[in-house]
């Protein structure tokens, strides 16, 4: 690839040609700031933050940095005086339409805007004030609400939800100074086909949109002394947590998460990775049984509540396709409600099963029909990574400060297997793994060609002679991909596995947020995914059926996979639902 030369602030490097100014500075050390820019999602130039001077021989001009493209020769200017100005009078603009009501706002402190007007010294917020549109908040969602009176028109949700996701339910509406966004015909997001995925608020980088907040019923429930109140935590939170409080992306606070959560009161602390192993237990049967007795193929997981949703409104007719195997989220919970609560002797009834899930779509999940084995919800609430960061603060607990602590059994007990369930990938070598074993009695650990964050990834295994071609897709513009080789014929395979988020559930739509300024630079799907699979190659257990736990529930409850029981327990069905 033909380079050219620029200098950014003086310094001279060497770039590939077609590099914008953004990246030239980037790559010499020097960061524009952006609020619209999503590099190959949503590169637009709308929202003017990143003007930048530049010269190329006529003298100096303002121009967009993410979109503009450097020449040879060419002189940048990142801060100048007039750089700076500018920046400040946009800001400035853009506060004079803003809900300013920052202080009780969910993302005060953690908000884009907000640093931004820090960094450039912003001190009349109204300066520009003038006619603001008001519009009524839409808490139609089962998982989220919007509050356009917050929104910038930065399009990154619109974005998102169309190419990322291909789902496109919401765009711009009306036009010039109406401008906002919504739904078609301007319906609630409830009444059309969104499938909780929480994307968009994951690259919010305002207040606008967010997750429904139900951390006031939990902590109501831990107070109230005839309740025992559970909680489990999805393998993806541990890799997440941490960013709350400052740590880098991509550490494991696994022990520290346990502490605060048995400081917060919770009566058990529990591990969704035990379900995870669960969920293979039931899976891996289940695809072995279809496999030899001619059931529809190819089997596809069930793991992903907003890949789950996805399928029944844009692939009606491939839901047969599904695994009947709840998410290990509802497996936790009904095996929380039945055998649990059997061995303890405690009524259902008196159980709350609480969540921590680095995904929104759970929330919308806990709500559907056939998941309530024991007559009552199997889980009563779905609290994001988020949440939890913001209930361990109000708490007052020093989560730096705490010394990690183990999970407590039985149902704590996980393997490698249940680990990498958080990661793309993860669910199909984890049912890998016990696939062949069932068929050859041999133990493999490693399927490294599903591993990586890839959007579609291929394989084919040779297992008791037999050719198993998979796939895996996370994203849902990927899902839709694959599906469609599949419906025209064009790909044969035995098994898929789905993640509804880019990445699997460690980029989930309730993980902590990430500036736009370091998403575009650093991969921090790839980073969380590494915890996952470190704790895997470290743990004495790497295969779901070594699980005693797991070997325990089925010897006193179940009786074996694929049972009666199990069937009544921890399968669900689905729906065929319309595109709105």
């Amino acid at each position: 690839m033909e380079n050219i030369t620029v200098k950014v602030n003086g310094a001279e490097i060497s770039v590939p040609k077609g590099t914008t100014v953004l990246e030239a500075a980037h790559m010499a050390g020097f960061e524009i700031p952006t609020l619209c820019y999503m590099k190959e999602i949503n590169e637009i130039g709308a929202c003017r933050i990143c003007v930048t001077e530049v010269n190329e021989g006529r003298g100096f001009r303002l121009v967009a940095g993410c979109v503009y493209p450097c020449s040879n020769n060419m002189e940048i200017l990142t801060a100048s005086p007039k750089v700076i100005e500018s920046r400040k009078k946009t800001l400035e603009l853009i506060l004079s339409t803003h809900d300013r009501k920052c202080l009780s706002c969910v993302r005060s402190g953690n908000c884009e805007l907000q640093k931004l007007c820090k960094d450039y010294g912003i001190e009349d917020a109204s300066k520009y004030d003038g006619v603001k549109n008001s519009y009524e908040i839409d808490n139609s969602a089962a998982h989220m609400y919007r509050d356009n009176n917050k929104c910038i028109l930065c399009r990154r949700c619109v974005a998102v939800c169309s190419k990322t996701q291909g789902i496109g339910v919401i765009g711009a509406n009306e036009r010039g100074f109406k401008t906002f966004i919504g739904s078609a015909f301007d319906m609630g997001l409830g009444e059309t086909s969104c499938v909780s995925c929480g994307q968009c608020i994951a690259v919010c980088p305002v207040g606008a949109i967010a997750e429904k907040d139900y951390t006031k019923p939990v902590l109501e429930a831990i107070a109230d002394p005839e309740k025992t109140v559970l909680v489990q935590t999805a393998p993806a939170v541990r890799a997440g947590l941490g960013e709350c409080f400052g740590l880098p992306i991509g550490t494991n606070v696994e022990g520290k998460m346990v502490a605060a959560l048995r400081k917060l009161g919770f009566d058990k602390v529990f591990d969704t990775d035990f379900a995870a192993d669960l969920t293979i237990m039931e899976e891996a049967n289940e695809f072995l049984d279809r496999v030899k007795n001619g059931g529809k193929l190819p089997l596809i997981t069930s793991c992903s509540p907003g890949w789950v949703k996805y399928c029944e409104h844009y692939f009606p007719d491939m839901t047969e396709n599904l695994s009947s195997c709840k998410s290990p989220q509802q497996m936790f919970g009904a095996t929380a409600k039945t055998y649990y609560a059997e061995k303890m002797g405690i009524d259902p009834k008196n159980i709350v099963m609480v969540s921590i899930m680095p995904c929104t779509a759970k929330k919308f999940e806990i709500g559907r029909d056939d998941q309530s084995a024991a007559g009552v919800p199997d889980v009563d609430y779905a609290l994001t990574t988020r949440e939890l960061g913001r209930m361990i603060e109000r708490a007052g607990i020093n989560f730096l400060g705490l010394e990690d602590e183990k999970f407590d059994d039985p149902l704590g007990i996980s393997t490698g297997a249940g680990v990498i369930f958080g990661a793309t990938g993860g669910v199909m070598e984890a049912a890998l793994r016990t696939a062949v074993y069932t068929l050859t009695g041999e133990n493999p650990i490693d399927f490294p060609e599903v591993r990586g964050t890839d959007g579609i990834k291929e394989a084919t295994y040779n297992v008791a002679g037999m050719d198993v071609k998979v796939a895996v897709a996370s994203g849902l513009a990927n899902a839709r991909e694959l599906l469609e080789k599949v419906q025209k014929g064009e790909a044969d395979y035995q098994f898929i596995e789905i993640m509804g988020c880019p990445g699997g559930c460690v980029n989930g739509g309730g993980q902590p947020q990430v500036a736009m300024g370091i998403r575009n630079f650093v991969d921090i799907r790839e980073k969380r995914a590494k915890v996952l699979y470190d704790l895997d190659a470290s743990m004495p257990l790497r295969q779901s059926h070594e699980n005693p736990a797991i070997k325990a529930v089925y010897e006193e409850y179940f009786g074996e996979p694929g049972s009666h029981k199990a069937h009544e327990v921890l399968h669900t069905s689905y729906v065929k639902r319309s595109v709105n």
